[in-house]
């Protein structure tokens, strides 16, 4: 486990204890990156995928809509009194899955 995993994890923990109300911090964040795309998510995600290697390139559009309506889907669902969204984050954190580095990569391809 490297060191910005440990970070994320934190943070996602902070997130779990504060979710437990009507409004989802991790998904508003998760929209917020997913709408303004700022440098220093992409440099976290680097550092978290830092042993792994890089996808193929898709289609960004598809993939910034597909995001911000999955997260809009988990921020409803994070309405209910057990936060979601930080426990399927702690299991992204952890297994670092490829498909989601592509939804990263997705998600910023086309960004200036």
């Amino acid at each position: 486990m490297n060191n910005t995993q440990l970070k994320c994890l934190s943070v996602f923990a902070l997130f779990a204890i504060i979710g437990f109300g009507p409004v989802s911090p991790g998904c508003l964040i998760g929209m917020y990156v997913v709408s303004m795309r700022p440098r220093w998510f992409l440099q976290v995600a680097d550092k978290l995928y830092s042993n792994r290697s890089a996808p193929n390139l898709i289609e960004s559009n598809n993939m910034r809509i597909k995001a911000f309506i999955g997260l809009l889907i988990l921020f409803v669902i994070d309405i209910a009194p057990v936060p979601v969204t930080p426990v399927i984050a702690f299991i992204i954190i952890i297994s670092r899955p490829q498909w989601f580095y592509r939804v990263i990569i997705g998600v910023y391809n086309d960004r200036p």
